[in-house]
């Protein structure tokens, strides 16, 4: 508590602002964006491994949080104070950082797999700033920051190699992502059936909640993922190249149909089951079914696009060389 209290006699107006757009780097809108458009542009293999790490990542955290139960610093110092427009997201219990476990998942992993040297610099350099925007911010001490720091990075090195080599096998994916959906099931269990919300003070009760609709949230997702993997891999069959207008185009677009789909799905699918459980698990998976299976079909649009926009430049070219 000392350390965020030394950051907390730092803060400035414009210093909150700041820290408080970085930190959305380890928030999950930065997540499904990073991932999808890997997925989408650059490499489907990769898209999967930073999905996975993502999802596997997020589901230790929240037992983690559920399990260990240490409250956020306002609660456990009442006279300290934290960032305000930093406490609403700051849901759930505070051990381990799930902003930093997001973004270390994220952009660890793209330095990793990135082969441009500038893109790693900038991914390492989010490994550091999100990580300490938690503390600036004050809705993480040190303890819950660094444990998760180093566990993202456990998850990166087991996670990675173990999906590389099942990618590459007929059957391997479908293993590794029935694994990955087992457990995954395991913790909806233990959030449903083994842990006993009655034993959390009242005014804790809201940890619960948080823990109860992500573990509905990663075990829709990663349904949706073995559901999507085996009919993109058959049919569907995507090219992830082309050229930077058009990544940018596709990338674009699909990114505002995905959030489209997440709020737009909201009202349908709460007034016929529980917003914090079926409803919250059928929405992220029907929405990682379209990442995978539905929007791609629309890339050979795109290609079609970039064909005709590079015979105009070629015309053109043709053109001027015979003037």
């Amino acid at each position: 508590m000392q350390f965020l209290e030394f950051l907390s006699n730092l803060r400035t107006p414009s210093l909150d602002k700041f820290f408080l757009l970085v930190t959305e780097l380890g928030g999950e809108m930065a997540f499904i964006a990073v991932a999808v458009i890997v997925f989408w542009c650059f490499s489907k293999r990769d898209g999967y491994l930073l999905l996975t790490i993502g999802f596997l990542g997020t589901v230790a955290n929240q037992f983690l949080k559920i399990s260990f139960r240490i409250l956020r610093p306002w609660d456990l110092n009442p006279n300290f104070v934290a960032v305000p427009e930093a406490i609403p997201d700051a849901s759930g219990f505070s051990f381990p950082s799930g902003h930093t476990q997001n973004s270390i998942g994220i952009f660890g992993t793209i330095s990793l797999i990135s082969k441009s040297s500038w893109v790693k610099a900038i991914a390492l350099v989010i490994c550091i700033i999100v990580p300490f925007s938690r503390m600036y911010l004050g809705v993480h001490t040190p303890l819950d920051v660094f444990f998760s720091v180093f566990f993202a990075i456990l998850v990166i090195v087991v996670t990675k190699p173990l999906m590389y080599k099942a990618y590459k096998s007929k059957f391997g994916m479908f293993i590794f992502l029935g694994v990955m959906s087992i457990i995954a099931l395991a913790f909806l269990i233990y959030m449903e059936l083994i842990f006993d919300p009655s034993s959390l003070p009242s005014d804790q009760m809201h940890n619960y909640i948080s823990a109860l609709k992500n573990s509905y949230l990663i075990f829709g997702a990663l349904v949706g993922v073995l559901i999507a993997f085996p009919i993109e891999r058959k049919y569907v069959k995507f090219n992830e190249s082309g050229k930077w207008y058009t990544q940018i185009l596709k990338a674009g677009i699909g990114l505002i149909l995905v959030l489209g789909l997440l709020e737009g799905l909201k009202i349908p699918l709460n007034a016929i089951f529980d917003a914090n459980t079926i409803a919250r698990a059928l929405r992220y998976g029907l929405v990682v079914i379209f990442v995978i299976d539905v929007y791609p079909i629309s890339f050979k649009w795109f290609k079609k696009l970039e064909l005709k926009i590079e015979e105009k430049r070629a015309n053109r070219k043709r053109i001027k060389t015979d003037r």
